[in-house]
C-alpha cells in the first residue's frame, strides 16, 4: 500500500448509451438502451434515464422495452465507441506511463509513475482537471476514484458515479469498507454472498471481523485469504501497462435456432474469419482452436484442437473448426456458435503450401462469364457486440443477429451469376440457409457501398443498391441507430423502420434537434455512411450540458 492515494480509476458514465446522446442531439435527456435488437437480443448499456425504470446490463431487450416502452433502443456503433475511446486513453497516457486499460470506458493510471501527484490535493486536482478536459473533448462525462490501491479506487469510482469524484485516504481503507455490502468487494458473486448471509456476514465490517481462519474454513483457503485481505482494505497489485492478451474470439446468437448442417457449417467458416481478422489486428497467431456450441437446451460444449505451430491463416482454422463441429452433435438445433484462439504467439510459421492456394484462389475469384463492361461487387459486414460494458470491448455482439453479408460478383451485360450469402438486417433475421445462387439478367448491376447494420456492426462496409432485378434479395434493411445519409438532406441516424418504410432523424452532434422524414426503404437517394466523428470540430456545443449523466 503506497503512502498517498496516487492511482486513479476511470470509468466513463453510461459509456455506449451517452455516446449515443451526445452524437443524436434530440436523445439528450432521454432514455437510450443499447444493445441487440432481435427476439434474443441483450442490454448492452442503458442511460441513467433508462435506468430509473429499472434497465440495465445483461438484460433481455425484450424485458426492457417492456420496462421502457418509450426508451430508443439502438444498435451499437463500435467504430465511434473505439473513436472516442482512444481519444480518452490518449489523455490518460498524458498523466502517466502506466495506464492499465479495462475496457473501452475503463482504466486504472498510476499517477505517481508519471510525476504528476504524490499527495493527496495533487491527486484531486488531476482527477477534476481529467474530467473537466474529457467533458470538453468527448461531452461526455466521466466519474474517478482515487485511492492507495486499485480495489479502493474502482470502489471510489463506482460511488461517485455519475459524473464525480472521490478521494479515500490511505489509511482509511477499512473504515472506509465497513459498512459496505460483501458484494462489493472483487470475487463475491450472488452465490458467495448468500452463502456469506447464511452465516449471518453481510458487510465488509463483519467479514473483516470474522478473521481468516473463520473465512476459510467457509470458503476454503485460497479465496478466503484473499477476502480477509480484501476487507482489510489490503490490495497490492501494481498498475499494469500492458496486458497480453490470452485468447481471441467471436460469437454470433442466433434469433432462430439453426437445425441445417450445412448452415451450422457456414456459420463456423465465417466466425472463423472473423476470428482471424481479429487475431490479426491484434498482431498474434495462436496455436489451439476452440470451437462453443450452445445447444437448443441452452447446454454450452466446448471442443478445442492443438496445431503443429501457431497460425493465423484463415484456411487452417476454418479447417480445424470444421473437424471439431464434425464431433458435435446439432440435431436438437444450435442456439451461438463461436470460434476462438489460445496460446497466442507473436509470430507465425509460414505454411507456404496454404499461401499459394490462397494466392491461386484470389486470381481465379471475381471473374464474370459474360461479355460487356458491369463487373460489380460489395460486400456488407454487421458488428462486432459488446455485451456487457465490462466484458472485454472486443468480445462479440450483445444478442443475436447474423452479420449481413451481399456478395455479386461476375454481372455483365449479359445473363450473369449472383451469390447471396447469409443475408441479415437490423435484427439478423436473414432468409436462406448457406449460400444460394440466382440468375441475373440484364446490364451490369453494381453494389452500393456503405456500413452494414447488422447487429454490432462496425466498420464494415456494405449495401444493396441496384440488386432488384436479382432474385431472392430482400429489400433493405435498416437497424434502429445506424448512420445514413441523404443525397439531399444530408446525415442522419435511423430511427425506425417497417412495412417498407424507413424514418430518418437529420441531426448530427453539436447540431440542434433535427427534423425527421420518413422515405421508401429503397429510396435511391439514402445510403448507410460511417459515424459522424463525435471528437473535433463537430463536438463543440456537446460539452457542458452534461450528456449522458442524467
Amino acid at each position: 500500500m503506497r503512502a498517498a492515494p496516487t492511482i486513479l480509476h476511470l470509468d466513463m458514465d453510461a459509456f455506449y448509451a451517452s455516446v449515443e446522446q451526445a452524437s443524436k442531439p434530440s436523445l439528450r435527456g432521454k432514455a437510450v438502451i443499447v444493445g441487440g435488437l432481435g427476439p434474443r437480443g441483450v442490454v448492452a448499456t442503458a442511460s441513467y434515464e433508462a435506468r430509473r425504470f429499472g434497465v440495465h446490463s445483461a438484460m433481455p431487450m425484450a424485458q426492457a422495452r417492456r420496462l421502457c416502452p418509450n426508451g430508443a433502443c439502438l444498435i451499437p456503433r463500435f467504430s465511434l465507441y473505439r473513436e472516442v475511446s482512444d481519444t480518452v486513453m490518449g489523455m490518460l497516457r498524458e498523466l502517466s506511463p502506466l495506464v492499465e486499460p479495462l475496457s473501452l470506458d475503463e482504466a486504472f493510471v498510476d499517477l505517481e509513475a508519471g510525476g504528476v501527484a504524490f499527495d493527496s490535493e495533487a491527486a484531486r486536482a488531476v482527477g477534476e482537471r481529467l474530467r473537466a478536459d474529457i467533458a470538453a473533448a468527448t461531452g461526455l462525462s466521466g466519474s474517478v476514484g482515487l485511492a492507495g490501491s486499485k480495489m479502493l479506487a474502482k470502489v471510489a469510482s463506482e460511488e461517485a458515479k455519475p459524473a464525480g469524484l472521490l478521494l479515500i485516504e490511505v489509511g482509511t481503507e477499512r473504515a472506509h469498507l465497513a459498512p459496505m455490502s460483501v458484494r462489493t468487494l472483487p470475487g463475491v458473486g450472488p452465490a458467495t454472498g448468500e452463502h456469506l448471509r447464511r452465516a449471518g456476514i453481510t458487510t465488509v465490517g463483519e467479514l473483516a471481523g470474522a478473521g481468516e481462519d473463520e473465512l476459510v474454513r467457509m470458503v476454503g483457503r485460497s479465496h478466503g485469504v484473499g477476502l480477509y485481505r480484501m476487507a482489510l482494505g489490503v490490495d497490492e497489485r501494481p498498475v499494469v501497462a500492458e496486458r497480453d492478451a490470452k485468447s481471441v474470439s467471436v460469437e454470433d446468437t442466433f434469433d432462430v435456432d439453426l437445425h441445417d448442417r450445412v448452415r451450422i457449417r457456414n456459420e463456423v467458416q465465417r466466425l472463423s474469419d472473423r476470428c482471424v481478422e481479429r487475431l490479426r489486428g491484434s498482431g498474434h497467431s495462436g496455436r489451439t482452436i476452440v470451437l462453443k456450441v450452445r445447444r437448443y437446451d441452452f447446454s454450452t460444449l466446448t471442443r478445442s484442437e492443438t496445431l503443429r505451430g501457431p497460425t493465423d491463416d484463415p484456411a487452417v482454422v476454418r479447417e480445424a473448426a470444421g473437424r471439431l463441429l464434425e464431433a458435435v452433435d446439432t440435431t436438437g438445433g444450435v442456439r451461438l456458435l463461436g470460434v476462438g484462439v489460445t496460446g497466442l504467439a507473436d509470430y507465425t510459421q509460414e505454411d507456404l503450401f496454404a499461401f499459394a492456394d490462397a494466392m491461386a484462389a484470389r486470381a481465379g475469384a471475381g471473374e464474370g462469364s459474360a461479355a460487356g463492361p458491369g463487373l460489380g461487387a460489395g460486400a456488407g459486414l454487421g458488428l462486432d457486440p459488446d455485451a456487457d460494458p465490462d466484458v472485454d470491448p472486443d468480445a462479440d455482439r450483445a444478442g443475436g443477429g447474423q452479420e449481413a453479408e451481399v456478395r455479386v460478383q461476375g454481372l455483365g451485360s449479359g445473363a450473369g451469376r449472383g451469390a447471396v450469402a447469409g443475408l441479415g438486417g437490423a435484427a439478423g433475421q436473414g432468409p436462406g440457409a448457406g449460400s444460394a445462387e440466382g440468375e441475373a439478367g440484364g446490364q451490369g448491376l453494381g453494389v452500393g457501398q456503405g456500413p452494414g447494420h447488422g447487429l454490432g456492426a462496425e466498420s464494415g462496409r456494405g449495401g444493396g443498391v441496384g440488386l432488384e432485378g436479382v432474385e431472392g434479395v430482400p429489400e433493405r434493411r435498416w437497424a434502429a441507430g445506424g448512420d445514413v445519409r441523404h443525397a439531399v438532406y444530408g446525415p442522419g441516424w435511423v430511427q425506425g423502420s417497417g412495412v417498407g418504410r424507413v424514418t430518418v432523424r437529420f441531426e448530427q452532434p453539436g447540431s440542434r434537434p433535427g427534423r425527421v422524414r420518413t422515405f421508401l426503404v429503397d429510396d435511391p437517394e439514402l445510403e448507410p455512411s460511417d459515424p459522424m466523428p463525435l471528437v473535433g470540430d463537430q463536438a463543440l456545443g456537446v460539452g457542458g450540458d452534461g450528456v449522458g449523466t442524467g
